[in-house]
């Protein structure tokens, strides 16, 4: 059975005190879940798994994971070096957006309170004998959201002019779009610059490994 929301930061902080340090076999066996021989098909299983533990709450995923904190909870793969492994998923992108502003965006509600969760993840060890690092409970300082809030703006305002077709991965200094689908056949419709329905791929936002690297060195005092 999930746990209960935490009622305060400072609850959820404790949580993350009983969870520091444990394998995933530890925490699998709390709630008796087989571990998947691969997470290939169960991306989102160790995730799923430590929300669990915390008490995420929010059903509605366009909520922070702990509703009533408004903190997101985004788990933080490592390679060997215990750097990121890979860049970090958001949400979704809408691919015709509505005129919005950075404030009232999801991808700003997503960012504003973030609980980060370091996991191993080198393939040199076995899923059940992944450790959970030390959670980091962030907020953007004013020069991080600056460069946040104007990627997104140019990232938006391609998707708002309907200029699929300019998209690319390299744009963004820190926050990108990228595609977000199971494989290249999941097609949805969008309009094109000349107002024209073409099909396209589902899109996400997401945070490149650069700027999560960031927030490891600086919590850990590491180059």
């Amino acid at each position: 059975m999930q746990t209960s929301p935490p009622n305060s930061e400072q609850e959820l902080l404790d949580r993350c005190r009983t969870i520091t340090g444990k394998t995933i076999l530890e925490l699998a066996n709390i709630f008796n879940q087989k571990i998947p021989t691969t997470l290939h098909q169960a991306k989102g299983w160790i995730g799923t798994l430590i929300e669990w533990h915390l008490g995420a709450d929010s059903a509605n995923k366009s909520q922070p994971d702990f509703s009533n904190l408004g903190i997101e909870l985004k788990t933080l793969p490592l390679n060997a070096q215990y750097q990121p492994q890979e860049s970090t998923y958001i949400c979704t992108a809408s691919l015709n957006p509505n005129l919005e502003v950075w404030r009232t965006s999801r991808v700003y509600k997503k960012l504003a309170h973030v609980l980060w969760v370091p996991i191993e993840a080198s393939s040199q060890i076995p899923i059940p004998k992944r450790r959970i690092g030390t959670p980091i409970l962030w907020k953007p300082c004013p020069k991080i959201e600056t460069i946040l809030k104007q990627d997104w703006e140019e990232l938006t305002e391609i998707l708002q002019l309907g200029q699929i077709a300019k998209l690319s991965a390299k744009q963004g200094t820190y926050l990108q779009i990228r595609p977000k689908a199971a494989h290249s056949h999941i097609l949805t419709s969008t309009l094109d610059e000349q107002g024209e329905v073409i099909l396209t791929g589902p899109k996400g936002f997401y945070l490149r490994s650069v700027f999560t690297k960031i927030i490891l060195a600086n919590h850990y005092c590491i180059n």
